[in-house]
């Protein structure tokens, strides 16, 4: 797979109990395309609290530990919102391919969130290799995302 993320550093995973299975079968791709993973939990289909799982993967990618995220949720908003109160990251909620790869082509988002109960798996693999499969287009573009942050 190329990407425009260096994948010599891993995907960092998480999210809650609902994106728990997902979370398990997007790792599983990872793995067959040589892709090293940073699984952040949860471990299990127990009720866990969302941010406590989303922090930990937007701190791996703000902190340069991690190539990019991936967040899974019931809806993905839960996920998106607790990502992005982190600085320097860009967390895309998307529920269809084109999506992630607008995500990722014109605001270089650097986490994907997805809404496991509202997308099938397919679909979810979908986003997540056209996530990493497409670069940011810059231009017109780099001005907006350097506009993002509030610093």
């Amino acid at each position: 797979m190329t990407s425009s993320f260096n994948l010599q550093l891993p995907v960092a995973l998480g999210g809650d109990h609902a994106g728990f299975n997902y979370k398990a079968q997007l790792i599983a791709f990872l793995e067959k395309e040589g892709i090293p993973v940073l699984d952040l939990g949860p471990f299990s289909e127990a009720s866990v609290d969302y941010p406590d799982f989303a922090h930990p993967v937007a701190k791996a990618v703000e902190e340069g530990k991690a190539a990019c995220g991936v967040l899974i949720c019931g809806s993905g908003n839960g996920v998106a919102i607790t990502a992005n109160k982190h600085a320097g990251i860009r967390a895309a909620l998307c529920w269809e391919k084109e999506l992630a790869q607008l995500a990722r082509s014109h605001n270089n988002a650097n986490v994907l969130c997805l809404p496991a109960r509202f997308v099938s798996i397919e679909a979810a693999t979908a986003m997540l290799g056209a996530f990493l499969e497409t670069p940011f287009e810059g231009g017109r573009h780099e001005n907006r995302v350097q506009k993002i942050a509030c610093s």
